[in-house]
């Protein structure tokens, strides 16, 4: 059975054949059975008509307008010749099931309207004898109500497939616009990586800096102070290589990954070490809880840090020898507040939102950007007795 149901799928066309084939012997054995035709003085006008509406049947895939216009035809000539009707008529509602189902729309209403009058025509035209009048209004409805179900059963299909294609197409849009969705997903997490790495490698390596060159400066006078500073290079370089190597290992999966080789994400609690490794790199820090801590989102907890570490490097690079910073975290009951000021000699602006005096980072840009990603709301700028400031507001939500 399968391979017939595929068959009759592949060869829509064969089958219609066959089918018109088999119309076209039953009619002829109807024709023959009834002898004389009762309603021609030429039997020879029958077989024209009956062939010609098997080939109706043949073609009606094909090119359901013009055996449409074929069947009409044929329909106007039977009456004209009195050519009664025989099982070869079948195919007036074959097409019109056809033509509702594949055709045009003008072919679908002709072929409805057609239908309609098909059998009142040809009940006046051969109207039985042996009822009367009701009798043959009756046979007339009895007889147009196939033609009507014929053409709303094709007009449903018709609907059905227009349902399906529609589907179909919608299926394709969404699965195009998935894919646009991806791009920028994936170029979002480049940007972001981006981020990341400049804010490891501003910081990590502004205190390297400042630390080589206090190690030069009391290498023979202090050896001891030197040592240190050594020391203090060493764990920030180690510190700087594990987030490097966290951040370019999800460019090479695609994805977090926990453990291994690769370190968690920084959080609100380290921003007291990275407060301790400013004041270790010669930068004096004032840091102050305000309220009560509690459970942040990771998004807030690393956004936080980031703030506050690019804040710390912009005084270290920006303040002069003498610049000292405060850094205050307050938990209000809808959000966490960061404020990082510093008394240093300051800037220009620009250099701020760049980043650094090469213009190379991204600076206050990409502080704007972490704290919109998480809704909130970022103020920077220059101090009135000196120096910079930097105010951020977070949202503050219960972690679940």
């Amino acid at each position: 059975m399968q391979r017939l149901y595929d068959f009759l799928r592949r060869h829509p066309t064969g089958v219609d054949v066959f089918w018109a084939v088999f119309l076209l012997g039953i009619s002829l054995a109807s024709e023959t059975a009834r002898g004389e035709s009762r309603g021609t003085h030429s039997p020879m006008a029958i077989i024209p008509v009956v062939l010609l509406l098997c080939v109706v049947i043949a073609l009606r895939r094909r090119m359901p307008e013009r055996m449409l216009l074929l069947a009409i035809g044929l329909g106007v000539a039977q009456v004209v010749l009195d050519v009664e009707t025989s099982p070869a008529d079948f195919a007036f509602l074959v097409i019109v099931y056809t033509v509702a189902a594949t055709g045009t729309r003008w072919a679908s209403r002709l072929a409805l309207t057609i239908g309609l009058c098909a059998a009142p025509v040809a009940q006046l035209r051969w109207p039985n004898e042996n009822s009367g009048a009701l009798g043959n209004v009756a046979i007339m409805i009895f007889q147009t109500v196939p033609f009507a179900l014929a053409w709303v059963l094709g007009d449903s299909i018709r609907t059905r497939r227009a349902y399906f294609a529609q589907l179909e197409e919608r299926n394709a849009r969404l699965e195009k616009e998935r894919e646009a969705q991806a791009k920028v997903a994936v170029a979002a997490e480049r940007a972001r990586i981006a981020r990341e790495l400049h804010d490891v490698v501003a910081h990590n390596v502004s205190v390297m800096v400042v630390q080589a060159d206090g190690a030069a400066y009391v290498l023979d006078a202090a050896p001891d102070q030197a040592k240190k500073a050594l020391e203090t290079i060493s764990s920030t370089g180690r510190q700087a290589l594990a987030e490097m190597r966290r951040l370019l290992g999800v460019l090479r999966t695609g994805e977090h990954q926990e453990g291994g080789e690769y370190v968690p994400q920084p959080d609100v609690e380290q921003i007291e070490d990275l407060v301790q490794q400013c004041r270790g790199s010669g930068l004096p820090v004032d840091f102050k809880i305000e309220g009560t801590p509690r459970p942040l989102p990771s998004g807030v907890e690393l956004t936080a840090y980031r703030i506050v570490q690019e804040a710390l490097t912009n005084t270290r690079k920006h303040g002069g020898p003498n610049a000292g910073a405060s850094v205050r975290l307050v938990y209000f009951d809808d959000g966490l507040g960061l404020l990082v000021e510093d008394d240093g000699k300051g800037a220009p602006h620009e250099l701020y939102e760049e980043g650094g005096a090469d213009g190379a980072g991204h600076g206050l840009i990409g502080m704007r950007e972490r704290v919109g990603m998480v809704g909130g709301t970022l103020d920077a700028g220059p101090r009135p007795g000196g120096g910079f400031r930097i105010s951020a507001l977070l949202p503050l939500k219960p972690a679940h």
